[in-house]
């Protein structure tokens, strides 16, 4: 049992689980406004420079856990494609293509927004959104988009799969109850933006 799944960390699939994904075949697409458009294999993911951060995705619906997050900064995929100036905000696809999110490019370029496969040095399964998933902590989860397979980048704002059902198109994370996962569910306080530590 991964660790995650032993701190009962909620799970939930908006577009359908995804079932069984196979890590060594996976491809994640670059595509739209850079001059270098690509296709990352799973082992060309792992000769990028690494990076881990230790950060909290939080979720709207009011849950957060903490961990180490281990994978490669999105500035460096980014950084790979050769990025056009138009470009403002980076469009990420689930696997099947069904769900997507936006993000602004400066959130995108922040040091803890990652390219995630590990939690606490353990591969992400497909509950959590492995193989490979968006990590970045600094906005509510749906931000952070699950099995990630193609990164378009955007010179305008398109709003994605839950953003047309209400939620915002900023993501921002709001103030207000949160439980924390690490410690039982234990219900805190949060302030607004990224979550580093709980009010109380």
């Amino acid at each position: 049992m991964s660790k995650l799944a032993s701190m009962n960390t909620p799970i939930f699939w908006a577009e359908g689980h995804p079932g069984k994904l196979d890590r060594e075949s996976w491809t994640i697409e670059v595509t739209g406004s850079c001059n270098k458009p690509r296709i990352f294999s799973w082992q060309d993911l792992l000769v990028l420079p690494p990076a881990q951060e230790i950060a909290r995705l939080t979720s709207d619906t009011r849950w957060s856990v903490k961990g180490l997050w281990s994978g490669v900064r999105l500035s460096t995929i980014l950084d790979e494609v050769d990025l056009l100036p138009s470009c403002k905000f980076v469009r990420f696809w689930s696997h099947r293509l069904i769900y997507d999110t936006s993000i602004p490019l400066d959130i995108a370029l922040k040091p803890k927004t990652m390219v995630a496969w590990e939690f606490d040095n353990e591969l992400l399964d497909e509950n959590y959104g492995g193989p490979v998933r968006i990590m970045t902590p600094y906005l509510w989860g749906y931000k952070s988009a699950k099995c990630l397979v193609k990164i378009e980048l955007m010179d305008y704002y398109q709003p994605g799969f839950w953003e047309l059902r209400g939620y915002t198109d900023s993501g921002e994370i709001e103030a207000g109850p949160c439980l924390d996962v690490n410690e039982g569910h234990k219900l805190k306080r949060i302030g607004g933006g990224e979550v580093v530590e709980f009010l109380d």
